[in-house]
This record gives structure tokens, sequence and C-alpha cells, in this order.
């Protein structure tokens, strides 16, 4: 079995099941829809909801974009995601973060309505997360346990450690791996003894923000380390938070960066959306 986890491969595959999906819903005259509002002008984001619409346009779904500027103020935002809400031919909304300076996005995402938050975002959304009773769940967790499922990697009874806290990545990846049975550990940047409790763990979740953090001595050898980072190292070359070159001989499993978690994401956006339309539309299976 190779050791590196292709998360380009893994995603193809989902892509091509929401394609026939798409098909499907077409053949019954239902057009799944997505809706990206990206507002000012981060690069980054620019590039994430550029790949989006590529997905979509592979895959038979149609993307709407809502380009706008840095000096929008949260009313006209809200007044958008309110007009989407009730387009019948929006199935799902996707707010790409981060807002702009002087933007809350807790309004905005409490705004979209839970049905079409493709993100799963929206407090009523984590909250069912939370207790296991979910239908969207946000899109890279998601992807990081599909890729688990896909690769045979089981969840129950292992020691999981996840380094990172945030609401998009860390908690709901917490939550995710506890469903499956998994014994979690969260750390963060308050966490005492944080290399050694990595070096415990069965599968390791890196979600820190920093690049190369991860280094072979916080890796228990045999370990499965997913690292969901996508920085900059100090060359300026893409990297992970896991120090790939170090980590590599240690683990038994390991993702790529880049092609790894990041393609997942855009595939698990994609697959969400199709479920948000077979919902709406009252379709169980096709």
């Amino acid at each position: 079995m190779p050791k590196i986890i292709d998360g380009k491969a893994i995603a193809a595959e989902i892509r091509a099941q929401a394609a026939a999906e798409t098909e499907a819903l077409l053949r019954r005259g239902i057009a799944p829809g997505l809706a990206v509002v990206l507002a000012g002008d981060n690069p980054a984001s620019r590039i994430y909801v550029t790949n989006k619409e590529k997905d979509c346009a592979k895959t038979g779904i149609r993307s709407e974009e809502y380009a706008l500027p840095a000096e929008t103020g949260e009313e006209e935002l809200l007044a958008l995601v309110r007009r989407l809400n009730r387009k019948k031919d929006v199935n799902g909304i996707l707010v790409q973060l981060p807002l702009p300076d002087g933007l809350d996005e807790r309004p905005v995402l409490s705004a979209i309505s839970p049905e079409k938050d493709v993100d799963a975002f929206h407090p009523e959304n984590v909250g069912r997360i939370l207790i296991g009773n979910y239908v969207f769940a946000p899109c890279t967790p998601a992807g990081v346990m599909e890729m688990l499922r896909h690769e045979k990697i089981p969840v129950e009874g292992k020691n999981c450690v996840v380094i990172g806290r945030s609401n998009i990545v860390g908690k709901p990846m917490a939550a995710l791996l506890l469903h499956a049975n998994g014994t979690v550990t969260v750390c963060h940047s308050r966490t005492r003894d944080l290399r050694g409790i990595c070096a415990r763990a069965d599968i390791l979740v890196a979600a820190v923000g920093r690049p190369k953090f991860v280094t072979a001595d916080m890796v228990k050898p045999g370990a499965v380390v997913i690292d969901v980072g996508m920085d900059r190292d100090e060359n300026g070359k893409l990297c992970g938070d896991v120090d790939f070159a170090g980590v590599e001989p240690v683990a038994s499993r390991i993702t790529p960066v880049p092609g790894g978690v990041g393609p997942m994401t855009r595939a698990m956006l994609l697959k969400n959306t199709i479920t948000a339309a077979k919902i709406q539309n009252g379709i169980s299976e096709l």
C-alpha cells in the first residue's frame, strides 16, 4: 500500500460520482446550483473561488459568483445572502472566508439558510454536527474523513490528536473523529506538553496554520499524519503544517501538500451541493 495518500485521485472519484448524480438530477429537470460570494480582493480567496468554479463546471453544477468590493457594508452583504436564500435555483450558498476587515462573519454565516449552508458553518448545522445528527459537515473535515474511509484507515479505538481548534477545521474535525469512535484530543496554543501528546497519536491531524510545525519527533512511528495546512516556507514555496521530508519516513501514511487535503475540500463542496439539491427537491435516491 502506498505511503502517500493521494488526495487528487480520491477527489477525482468523488467528482466523477458528483457528475453522475448531477446528470441524474438534470434528467429530472433539476439543475443543482451553487452561489459563491466573494467580498474583497484576497488573492488566496480568488484562487479558491476560481478552482471551485472549475470543479462545478467539470461536474455540471451551475455556479454563480457574486464578487463584491472590499468596502461592502454588512447590510449589503446580508441583503445579498437573504436574496440568495430566496432563489429557488440556488441550492447551496458559500460565503468565502476570510471577509474583509470590518466585516463580522458571524451574522453573515448565521443569515445563510441552514438547508443551503453547504459549508456547514451556520450555528444550527454546527449544533447538528456536535450531536451527530447532521446532513452537511464542513468540507475540509469531511474530506479528511472521506480519505480515511477510502484508504480503509480505522478510526475506532484509535488515539486521535487534532492540532488546532478553529471553527472551520479543528473543532468539527474533532467531532467527526469522535463520531467515528476515535479517542480525541484537541491541542492548541495553551496545550502543555504538545510534543508528547502528539507523539502518542495513532492519527495526527495538523491544522495549526504554521509552516512545517509538526516535526519527526512529534510523530509516533507508524502514525497516520493528515496535513490540513496550506502555508509558504522561508523560500516562498507551498508547504503544509507538517515537515514532510522529516515526518514521511516515520509515518505509516501521510498526506502531501499540495495534492492531499486541498482537493478533497473542494470535492466535498460538490457533494454537499448535490445533497442540498436532493433534499430541497424531496429526493432520497437517484
